[in-house]
């Protein structure tokens, strides 16, 4: 059975943050996730990490100060940016206990050149994990699909892991949102086979709707059975929005695992 982990950047959205560690931990969850918290004391995300046995499994780098900014890693003339941007994930990191971080890519403007663009980003991840090595943590790249992010640079599996393997760091793996996979490319099933050595984090959600993951055209029951077959031993993050309280809609954890119904 896959190792669930709570995306609090989605789940639990009805009570304040710091207040959704609690929730989760209530719930059943033993690890939790989010994108960004930079704004909170990181000793105060920690006591709640602590306080409901929680661990956190993985943080974003900064999205960017700019309008629309959804990372820097892919960004032409904004090397500066990332870096402190990585320095402070890494702080925030170490904080936590996490060992993963998503280098987000980011958004391409109209008419950006992705070659130039793509160049940045192997140049940055060289350096993201250089630092991120020599402070024991590894790094994720995530393939986003265009309709949720129209512009984001890294859409595809296989464009994700020409840029690891371009890289070459053994600390850093791709990211693979089976809900992004699906929307963009499908035949995920075939696509965990070929890469799931390199693959460091995932996250489901219900295609299409972005809901919990047992309704749509996704059979995860057939995709969990799957990551057992495979061996996977990482985190699966619940990153889907519920269609009505989080809590209420988590009976799919049981269902979709449940040995007696696949």
């Amino acid at each position: 059975m896959p190792r669930f982990s709570a995306n609090l950047s989605f789940l639990y959205t009805d009570v304040p943050f710091l207040e959704r560690f609690a929730v989760a931990g209530r719930d059943g969850f033993r690890a939790v996730e989010f994108g960004f918290a930079y704004e909170l004391p990181p000793g105060e995300i920690a006591a709640r990490l602590r306080a409901n046995a929680l661990q956190q499994v993985l943080i974003n780098t900064p999205p960017g100060n700019g309008a629309g900014d959804r990372g820097l890693g892919a960004v032409p003339g904004r090397e500066r940016e990332f870096a402190s941007g990585l320095a402070s994930a890494l702080d925030l990191a170490a904080a936590l206990a996490c060992p993963r971080i998503h280098v987000m890519a980011g958004v391409l403007a109209d008419g950006a050149q992705r070659t130039r663009a793509r160049a940045t980003f192997v140049e940055n991840l060289r350096f993201a994990a250089d630092a991120a090595s020599r402070r024991g943590v590894g790094l994720t790249i995530e393939p986003i699909n265009p309709r949720d992010i129209p512009g984001y640079f890294l859409n595809t599996q296989a464009e994700a892991h020409a840029i690891r393997e371009e890289v070459g760091a053994p600390n850093l793996s791709v990211q693979m949102d089976l809900y992004h996979a699906q929307i963009v490319e499908g035949d995920v099933s075939e696509k965990l086979k070929r890469w799931l050595p390199h693959i460091g984090h995932i996250q489901i959600a219900g295609v299409p709707g972005r809901h919990e993951p047992d309704t749509g055209e996704v059979n995860y029951r057939y995709l969990f059975a799957l990551l057992d077959e495979l061996g996977y031993r990482g985190w699966v993050g619940c990153e889907y929005r519920p269609r009505d309280g989080t809590s209420a809609g988590l009976k799919w954890m049981k269902t979709l695992t449940s040995r007696e119904e696949r």
